[in-house]
């Protein structure tokens, strides 16, 4: 297939030909052209040996113990941004999800839902994207499926995800067993991903390229919980920002939380852009960024391993979990004031992950 190759009907070719369903990443069935997409694109990319079964699903052999499961899908816009894309995004927020619960992430499927006319060079982008960071992650993609929508109804590309993990540590993560006194600690610099989505979007052009901080979190979570911290929960910063994924919690456990805006770091450029932009970056999407609750008593061995990871070297302790004021999330100002960190009513930036 040439760089002109565009998906027509219900799979990728060259030439328009008679529209027919088909599951192409499952098994191998559908026609000589599906099978051709199977061999040349998706079977090169994430070749393993339960892949290679062609069955309608993956038969999985797991030690005895705790698994953790998961799904998102992702319908970001644009496809490609800086630090990343849908297909990285779409494996590291999977990954993610995994970790949050504790996890070791292990398998992974895919859904991809196509728009007709979709470039094939655009597929296989995104197609090498998410093997390189399965890789990175150290997943296997092992069963999927895919589906093509005419054109206009699909923006390119969709993708959904499901994850299994294998729950290795003894502790039971959960916002349900956040305590009074647990440190809240804040694993980087928040706000990247969605101001760089938007300088994308907008056609926005500061002085230097605001990167996504789109990564895996599966390494430095497992890290932190080999050193047999005590976390309590743990959980990624995605739609919503800190400050939804704080308020998320603190309604769960019915604890106040309160955190220091002078302990949260942010990117200049990140800052400078929101302020010009009229958004708080407490509220804006990060794709590679966690908070965790710990006890007080060893919340400073935590804070040093997360730290000594390249993805959490600038943690920081942002705030402490009280008993008064359950549901409520406080936030001291640089200046000395506090104000109660609210739910946005709506979203500040659509279609980010």
């Amino acid at each position: 297939m040439d760089s002109e190759s565009k998906i027509q009907g219900e799979f990728v070719c060259p030439v328009p030909i008679e529209r027919y369903a088909t599951v192409l990443l499952a098994h191998g069935g559908g026609g000589k052209l599906t099978h051709q997409l199977i061999e040349q694109l998706f079977l090169p990319a994430f070749g393993n040996s339960l892949l290679e079964e062609r069955h309608d699903g993956a038969i999985l052999n797991v030690d005895s113990g705790r698994i953790a499961f998961t799904t998102d899908s992702y319908i970001i816009h644009p496809l490609f941004f800086p630090g990343g894309d849908i297909g990285s995004l779409s494996i590291n927020g999977t990954v993610n999800d995994l970790a949050m619960c504790g996890a070791r992430p292990l398998y992974l499927s895919a859904g991809f839902i196509l728009e007709e006319g979709l470039p094939m060079d655009t597929l296989r982008r995104v197609v090498q994207s998410m093997k390189l960071a399965a890789e990175n992650a150290g997943v296997r993609l092992v069963t999927g499926d895919t589906k093509v929508v005419d054109r206009g109804k699909g923006d390119g590309i969709f993708i959904n995800t499901a994850g299994i993990g294998l729950i290795e540590s003894g502790c039971h993560i959960s916002p349900a067993n956040v305590r009074p006194g647990d440190r809240i600690l804040l694993s980087g610099d928040i706000g990247r991903h969605g101001i760089a989505i938007m300088a994308v979007r907008e056609g926005l052009e500061f002085e230097s390229t605001i990167m996504s901080d789109c990564a895996a979190l599966s390494d430095i979570v497992l890290s932190l919980l080999a050193t047999g911290v005590e976390v309590h929960c743990l959980r990624d910063l995605t739609r919503g920002g800190l400050a939804s994924a704080l308020i998320e919690i603190a309604e769960t456990s019915s604890l106040h939380f309160e955190i220091h805006e002078a302990e949260i770091p942010v990117q200049e450029d990140v800052k400078g852009a929101c302020e010009i932009l009229g958004f708080d970056p407490l509220y804006v999407a990060n794709e590679g960024r966690f908070v965790s609750f710990v006890p007080a008593n060893d919340a400073e061995r935590a804070l040093q391993r997360m730290r000594a990871h390249p993805l959490g070297n600038q943690a920081r302790i942002i705030g402490t979990v009280k008993s008064d004021n359950p549901g409520l999330v406080t936030m001291q100002s640089r200046i000395g004031g506090t104000r109660v960190v609210d739910m946005l009513s709506g979203e500040q930036l659509p279609r980010i992950c």
